[in-house]
């Protein structure tokens, strides 16, 4: 073989040589885009569940909240731990 068809040859093969490995460098990033978005996907999940989580727990503390913080408990617990009483008519004193 001459240096000419060589180089013909050769002028011939690198481009398919270079589709070649542009073919190979685009499907390693499709793959590697493709587990990075899973990656993420399982990590969204986790932080959606633990959101959830809290959400409830909020939710529990809330009603804890408004049961300790209603009228009848505080005046239950007046009544129970304070001795205190609700004053009768002749108990009120009004200065003038």
């Amino acid at each position: 073989m001459s240096i000419a068809s060589q180089l013909q040859a050769l002028r011939i093969l690198m481009p398919v040589m270079w589709m070649l490995f542009a073919v190979m460098a685009s499907a390693v990033a499709v793959v590697y885009s493709k587990h990075a978005a899973r990656t993420e996907f399982i990590a969204l999940q986790s932080l959606e569940q633990e959101r959830d989580t809290l959400n409830e727990g909020w939710g529990r503390l809330l009603l804890e909240q408004s049961t300790w913080a209603s009228p009848s408990h505080v005046e239950q617990q007046a009544i129970k731990r304070l001795h205190m009483i609700v004053p009768t008519a002749d108990m009120t004193v009004v200065i003038r």
